[in-house]
């Protein structure tokens, strides 16, 4: 059901009130329970919703991750999908996913005083576990994108250890884990909102660039050696750049330099 609400933890008419947003926020809808916040905010776009148009709920009983993985979104967290509805050719929009990553570690660094890290290329983490994921899809009509869904999902105020299945206890993690208390998620989901309003503002202003320059600065694994599983391929080498294009650059054992589109990044053991 669409409805437009008030939850326990977000007050929706004082958060819209006080936004300083141009284009994100001006319609949230809220949901105790929805199956994916993504696709919700596609069913609101086919029914006329307005690029920045939001979607939020408590919880997803069938939320989702990069290349079909479950999302796990308890009660707690902050779980929202923005519209957008950006003049981009398909293949540029992959540049979306670093306007999110880079609003988001922007926030936590400046609200929270976290040290946070950017991850190739959809994630955000602290102390090396995943605090936030970003999920972008589109909508295309020949090679341009018709519109597109950035679904953001933050571990908030919820213990990542109880909650969370055993398999990832080592690999998440939550604001509440890292300061030890709750955070107000009110003042989190609006500063995000502005923050991301800003970021994809300059980019649609100025380009990629510099929004991928300020990412890189958060990208602690650039400079480290990695491995990358893209598909059946595992990869193994030294992590140098990541291009204008989203794909990253790493320098094999063998002294070669491959660009990656698709795949996932992790710090390589020391031995």
């Amino acid at each position: 059901m669409v409805r437009n609400a008030v939850s326990a933890k977000i007050n929706l008419n004082r958060l819209q009130e006080g936004l300083r947003a141009k284009r994100f926020g001006k319609r949230i809808f809220f949901s105790s329970v929805v199956g994916s916040t993504n696709e919700w905010a596609k069913e609101l776009v086919l029914l006329g919703a307005p690029e920045g148009t939001v979607a939020i709920a408590q919880t997803q009983t069938g939320g989702r991750g990069r290349l079909g993985r479950v999302w796990f979104s308890p009660e707690g967290g902050l779980w929202f999908s923005v519209v957008l509805k950006p003049k981009l050719k398909a293949a540029e929009a992959v540049k979306l996913v670093f306007v999110a990553g880079l609003a988001v570690a922007e926030v936590l660094r400046e609200l929270y005083g976290l040290k946070v890290e950017t991850k190739w290329p959809n994630d955000v983490l602290v102390d090396g576990r995943k605090i936030c994921g970003i999920l972008a899809e589109m909508s295309t009509v020949g090679e341009k994108v018709n519109f597109a869904v950035l679904g953001i999902g933050v571990n908030a105020n919820f213990d990542a250890g109880k909650v969370f299945p055993e398999e990832l206890w080592g690999n998440a993690t939550s604001l509440m884990n890292e300061l030890g208390r709750k955070v107000k998620l009110e003042e989190l989901f609006r500063v995000l909102l502005e923050r991301l309003d800003c970021v994809y503002e300059q980019f649609l202003k100025e380009g990629f660039s510099l929004i991928l320059e300020r990412w890189k600065s958060y990208a602690g694994f650039l400079g480290k050696q990695v491995v990358v599983t893209s598909g059946t391929e595992t990869l193994h080498g030294l992590a140098l750049d990541v291009d204008n294009e989203g794909a990253l650059a790493i320098r094999l054992e063998d002294g070669t330099v491959k660009r990656i589109f698709v795949g996932d990044v992790s710090l390589r053991a020391k031995i």
